[in-house]
């Protein structure tokens, strides 16, 4: 199974993306909606994105996230009790055997592997 979408990244896409992934496992459509969000807190409301999702030939799910801005890396934060946010990343880095940036000149994928093939 190979999903690609080009959208905007917008609350209602997350919705809709979330709906479109229901069919596939709870953590696929979870890590998913985390990087979309992501972009839209980040970013902004309305950012181009592409959102892949396909399986590996080692039998896992890849999830990608594109965005047009290239210096805006994600991090890492230690998520508190009392966060009212930041906690995206902690559950890709708890949920995703890997996960990291691709950068290219005018833009960078934010991915992660899950060690389950979709679907």
């Amino acid at each position: 199974m190979t999903l690609e979408l080009d959208l905007l990244a917008t609350p209602r896409a997350v919705l809709e993306l979330r709906h479109r992934l229901r069919a596939l496992d709870y953590e696929v459509g979870l890590c998913v909606t985390e990087l979309l969000t992501n972009v839209i807190d980040h970013l902004g409301e309305g950012t181009p994105v592409t959102v892949r999702v396909t399986g590996t030939p080692q039998g896992h799910t890849r999830i990608e996230v594109t965005d047009p801005e290239a210096r805006t890396l994600p991090v890492l934060l230690p998520a508190t009790d009392t966060a009212e946010s930041g906690r995206g990343l902690t559950l890709i880095d708890a949920l995703a055997q890997r996960w990291g940036v691709d950068q290219g000149p005018d833009h960078k994928t934010v991915w992660c592997e899950l060690p389950w093939a979709p679907g």
